[in-house]
């Protein structure tokens, strides 16, 4: 048990309450690119959203490396980078429903599970307690959407057959995507519960 201890805390640094970091910083500047992601997809310039996708998935790598390289791990950061993540698929899944590549009911549904988050988030905060750890559902459930929205703007560089059933594996994927985002979400909201609880 000592064992694994220390190889947390060789490898997980501990979150330091700071706010300028480098990691910091290129998970603000994620944040702020989302919305030109987002006009790209509505103008159907394809080629543009990916290349700024493709900068934004190096960059959540990058600012993660940094934060455990260098000892820059932060409260913040934690609170951050997952908020990069579901601004990043809100946004691109509301400009693919405006441009009629995806139905509403999909940026509905993934709307109200991160309302969902948010409000849970405040009322832990009221309490002191900071984010909740990432389940692995989670993170499945925001990688398979991540492959459906990419994979949905592929199919829109061409018209053709096998463009088509693209779009419509991508589309089952992402469906597969918001089921696990929301038993992640009832996840969380069972351990948030049981934290509550324990303040009364």
């Amino acid at each position: 048990m000592k064992d694994i201890e220390k190889k947390e805390v060789v490898y997980s640094p501990e979150p330091r309450d700071t706010i300028f970091t480098v990691p910091n910083l290129i998970s603000l500047l994620r944040i702020l690119f989302i919305p030109i992601v987002a006009y790209y997809i509505t103008q159907k310039d394809m080629v543009s959203a990916l290349v700024l996708l493709g900068i934004s998935a190096i960059s959540d790598g990058l600012d993660g490396l940094i934060a455990r390289s260098f000892n820059q791990v932060s409260k913040l950061g934690q609170i951050l980078d997952p908020i990069a993540d579901r601004v990043l698929i809100f946004f691109s899944i509301l400009a693919l429903g405006i441009a009629g590549i995806v139905p509403w009911w999909m940026l509905i549904i993934v709307g109200l599970r991160d309302a969902l988050m948010t409000v849970l988030v405040f009322m832990l905060a009221q309490k002191d307690y900071g984010p909740l750890p990432v389940h692995f559902v989670g993170k499945s459930g925001t990688a398979l959407l991540m492959m459906s929205i990419v994979a949905l703007i592929v199919a829109e560089l061409w018209h053709n057959f096998a463009t088509y059933l693209l779009h419509m594996c991508a589309l089952s994927v992402g469906i597969w995507g918001i089921g696990l985002y929301w038993f992640a979400g009832y996840l969380y909201i069972k351990q948030a519960v049981g934290l509550l609880q324990e303040t009364k």
